[in-house]
């Protein structure tokens, strides 16, 4: 399997000298929770090596073993690994023990037997945590040295403002999290393009999936979505996939979500949630296999505190958010893209680019740009002196 494609990107070691149980637990995690990361270890003696040798970042550890018990090398792991998640997994509920492993550093302690669905909980919780104490790491790092190591996946963001610099280090410190991304700011500021960095960032082998949710009524979404299957409705004449399953392996783009009616709020919730849907006439569900980022233009802090967007989804939405700056707030790129559009337009119409008035860049920078980059784009095709002359209109009837 594909690096890319392993879930989390750190290592899961599941410990019990029973191989029956390794097997049913280890088909648990992939079915009810998209892990595939994993590894086994049948002999608690060989823990400490693999741990040394594998990048494992959370351990399943049986308490009662043969040779090394839960216990000892739960102590053993604190003391040499403690950035190691351990959750204990044992055939007995005694609370008194249960106790003890959390004092001695433990995530969590459970029921093997009896606690199925919570021990897939507790083991969510413990990636999440993982995920965040990693890139907290990561995103120190890069802003204490001031890098970028992928420089080359913004080439088509057109910037030297600092805090769109702090925005790239920021996304190269999540890329690997599988968690959704919330990009917001105004219209025309770029929000596509930080999409498509996220997902060159994030090397997944399949494709970016875009979708503007804008205007689709709740059957529309779950049919773009999900997709259906023959006879599931009306006209369905053959089975047709969802973007959710052409964007597999990759990056699903759902844009302007502050539009989505409150019906397709809860859809979406239960497939980031429960991280699987089911085609319109299916009874079987489907793991999500994309990355889910979306953006909008709203205020969604205020949509869900007025009840037009949900609170719940709003905050699962928002694990990982960014805001693009107006132009207005990065005038310093004003020239960088005046130049880059009419370089571009010039190229488009075999022309030589033409020179810019001296008045051109300091007229611009008194504009406020309501429509931001996209607007300015939408000037390349007109003759520098017209430009000029519309911000010379523009001051002389108090324009901004």
């Amino acid at each position: 399997m594909s690096n890319d494609n392993r879930y989390p990107s750190f290592g899961v070691l599941l410990v019990d000298d029973e191989p029956s149980f390794l097997r049913s637990l280890d088909i648990a995690l992939e079915r009810k929770a998209g892990i595939n990361h994993s590894y086994r270890c049948s002999d608690s003696r060989d823990v400490m090596s693999i741990i040394a040798r594998e990048p494992i970042g959370l351990v399943l550890l049986d308490l009662t073993m043969p040779h090394l018990s839960g216990e000892a090398l739960l102590q053993q792991i604190v003391e040499e690994y403690p950035d190691i998640t351990v959750i204990i997994i044992s055939g007995l509920n005694q609370l008194e023990t249960a106790v003890s492993c959390i004092r001695l550093g433990a995530y969590d302690y459970v029921v093997k037997t009896t606690e199925e669905d919570r021990l897939i909980g507790s083991i969510k919780r413990a990636i999440r945590a993982q995920e965040m104490r990693l890139e907290n790491q990561e995103m120190r790092r890069r802003l204490l040295t001031d890098t970028l190591e992928q420089p080359e996946v913004f080439h088509d963001i057109i910037t030297q403002d600092k805090s769109m610099r702090s925005i790239f280090q920021y996304l190269e410190a999540i890329s690997a999290s599988r968690q959704p991304v919330l990009i917001s700011g105004e219209s025309g500021v770029g929000k596509e393009l930080i999409a498509r960095a996220i997902h060159g960032l994030s090397k997944r082998s399949g494709p970016m999936v875009c979708v503007n949710v804008a205007g689709l009524d709740d059957n529309m979404f779950a049919d773009t979505l999900f997709g259906h299957h023959r006879g599931a409705f009306t006209g369905a004449d053959k089975s047709r996939a969802g973007m959710i399953e052409q964007a597999a392996g990759g990056t699903l783009f759902l844009d302007e979500i502050g539009d989505l009616s409150l019906a397709s709020q809860v859809k979406l919730l239960r497939l980031l949630q429960e991280g699987e849907y089911y085609p319109l006439g299916s009874d079987r569900p489907r793991r999500l296999q994309a990355r889910i980022v979306v953006a909008t233009h709203q205020d969604l802090a205020r949509k869900q505190q007025s009840g037009d967007f949900r609170k719940d989804l709003y905050y699962r939405l928002r694990t990982h958010q960014v805001e693009v700056p107006p132009l207005r707030r990065r005038k310093g790129d004003i020239p960088l893209l005046l130049a880059h559009f009419l370089a571009e337009a010039a190229e488009e119409l075999g022309k030589a680019v033409p020179s810019i008035p001296k008045e051109l860049p300091v007229l611009l920078a008194n504009y406020e740009f309501p429509g931001n980059v996209r607007e300015l784009r939408a000037w390349y095709s007109m003759p520098p002196a017209s430009i000029a002359a519309g911000c010379c209109r523009w001051r002389c009837f108090g324009g901004h």
